[in-house]
């Protein structure tokens, strides 16, 4: 697979996972200094190691999950639970990985994510009712 070929395979999975408008928004702020980043992530975080077929979407969403949880990466760990539900995972799963978080990286890690989650749940809520 060429360069390119694994950037666009990438894309495909990064906009399927994260969501077209998430993804706009990143590359349209990216600017000069963060498109090398963005080509990076988008080659080889979501063509290269998303792409890959040992794994569905949905397996791939609930270790992202725990290890962006204990890492604390606030960020990325509301876009993944946004991805985690937009790859078949329902809350009560997520919830279930956010108490293997606080068991296995400590109750900290924990309380946080939920924190973080509820945060994520209520956004992704009102944007459904904004639709309606």
């Amino acid at each position: 697979m060429t360069g390119q070929e694994m950037f666009d395979r990438g894309m495909e999975i990064r906009r399927k996972v994260l969501g077209d408008e998430y993804v706009d928004k990143a590359l349209a702020k990216s600017g000069p200094f963060n498109e090398p980043l963005q080509e990076l992530v988008t080659t080889y975080c979501w063509g290269w190691n998303w792409g890959r077929e040992g794994l569905p979407l949905r397996d791939r969403s609930l270790i992202n999950l725990a290890m962006i949880a204990v890492l604390g990466r606030e960020n990325e760990l509301k876009i993944h639970i946004r991805g985690a539900l937009n790859n078949g995972l329902s809350k009560d799963e997520i919830r279930e990985v956010l108490l293997q978080v606080g068991i296995y990286a400590g109750i900290p890690a924990a309380v946080d994510s939920f924190r973080i989650a509820n945060e994520a749940f209520a956004q992704i809520d009102a944007e459904k009712s904004d639709d309606s």
